[in-house]
């Protein structure tokens, strides 16, 4: 395999490369951007390898003139920053002695070494600057070919050096695996064996990876996986996968959304009550990523109508309720429900708390407003402040 992509030749790139190779360094593309370049996607971050020590890529990038930043010097990274654009420099490493958290390391000067203390075969393919292509398990290309994810070597060794393995699992066969191959047995079954190591990851980290799941295009079946390992009970007590492959199914042309499948994985609302934390706790979620779960979860359970919906909550949160109303009993959301919502949302309720003063004040003029709203609501937005009023 040959790697051609744009980002191999962008100036900023060939700057970095062109640094480390004058300054006496051999230095290879590893990882994501060489996986996602053999697959037409665009990649997010470049990583580099390098046989040179943080210390001695820092000289080469001062010599350069590029801005260099130890970002983790104390684990053999450096970022360096070219054209605006950053670039991982990571000494080639082995593992030392690892805790399933984190691991201590010493430096290689062997590809192989450093391949094999990473995770899955399709991420341990190395490019030369020149795009062509190395793969020190053997195993990567035709791995990646074939969609095909599995671990390097022993899954349970890799896992034992990192439970969040056992996430990115599941995280990368939805991304990148083919959904008609089903999953690696092996890695599978490690995961499963292996899932009460899931408790020493920080929340952070666990609530990231459920992101990035949620976010693939479907996730469905990764999720009935670990649903069936053991491991979704493990990150959320309560949760069920049933309902993800039909809201899935509903969401048509929909960007993926995490926070509405994350709210199809608690159909009854029982994850804080069983887990004794709310998911927005158990996965660190922003206070707005929180906010819109809760409003989501609130919405599948009460009796509001689309028109509500979309009046108290917005046309897009209305309609994820919708969506997610429609998984539980099996039917899409009809169009007129759609319109409703989309109605509601544009909806501005007539009359105003000085309408109603002098003559009322307090708890009295809020229980007024409140009922002459619910009155606004029923009539489908259409009684004005005149009707309301008398």
């Amino acid at each position: 395999m040959r790697l051609d992509t744009g980002w191999l030749r962008d100036p900023a790139t060939v700057r970095v490369m062109t640094a480390l190779a004058e300054g006496g360094a051999r230095a290879w593309f590893v990882g994501g951007c060489v996986r996602d370049g053999l697959l037409g996607r665009e990649a997010g971050d470049i990583d580099i390898a390098t046989d040179a020590e943080p210390r001695r890529v820092m000289a080469i990038a001062k010599d350069a003139g590029i801005r260099c930043v130890p970002t983790g010097e104390a684990h053999g990274t450096v970022t360096l920053v070219s054209g605006h654009r950053p670039f991982e420099v990571t000494t080639l490493r082995r593992d030392v002695e690892t805790d399933g958290r984190r691991a201590t390391v010493a430096y290689t000067g062997r590809l192989e070494e450093d391949a094999h203390r990473r995770d899955f075969t399709i991420n341990a393919l190395y490019a030369q600057r020149d795009g062509a292509v190395i793969d020190p398990t053997g195993e990567g290309e035709a791995d990646l070919a074939a969609r095909r994810l599995r671990f390097i070597g022993d899954p349970h060794d890799r896992i034992r050096e990192d439970y969040l393995r056992i996430l990115r699992f599941f995280r990368f066969h939805a991304w990148y695996a083919d959904p008609e191959g089903g999953i690696d047995a092996a890695g599978l079954a490690a995961s499963a064996e292996m899932a009460d190591g899931l408790a020493r990851l920080s929340r952070e980290r666990v609530g990231a990876e459920m992101r990035k799941l949620l976010a693939a295009p479907d996730p469905a079946p990764a999720v009935a996986a670990m649903a069936q390992a053991g491991v979704l009970g493990r990150v959320l007590p309560g949760a069920e996968a049933r309902l993800l492959p039909v809201l899935i199914a509903f969401e048509g042309g929909l960007a993926p959304d995490p926070m509405r499948r994350l709210a199809a994985l608690d159909p009854m609302r029982r994850l804080a009550a069983l887990g004794g934390e709310a998911p927005a706790e158990r996965l660190r979620l922003s206070k707005a990523e929180g906010k819109r779960l809760d409003a989501l979860r609130e919405g599948m359970g009460s009796g509001a109508g689309p028109g509500e919906l979309g009046y108290r909550h917005g046309v897009d949160l209305a309609r994820d309720v919708l969506l997610l109303r429609g998984a539980a009993m099996g039917v899409p959301p009809a169009p007129e429900a759609l319109d409703a919502a989309a109605e509601g949302a544009q909806a501005v309720f007539p009359v105003k708390a000085r309408d109603l003063m002098p003559g009322l004040a307090g708890p009295e003029l809020g229980a007024a407003l409140a009922r002459m709203e619910r009155d606004w609501i029923a009539s489908g937005f259409t009684l004005g402040a005149e009707d309301l009023l008398r």
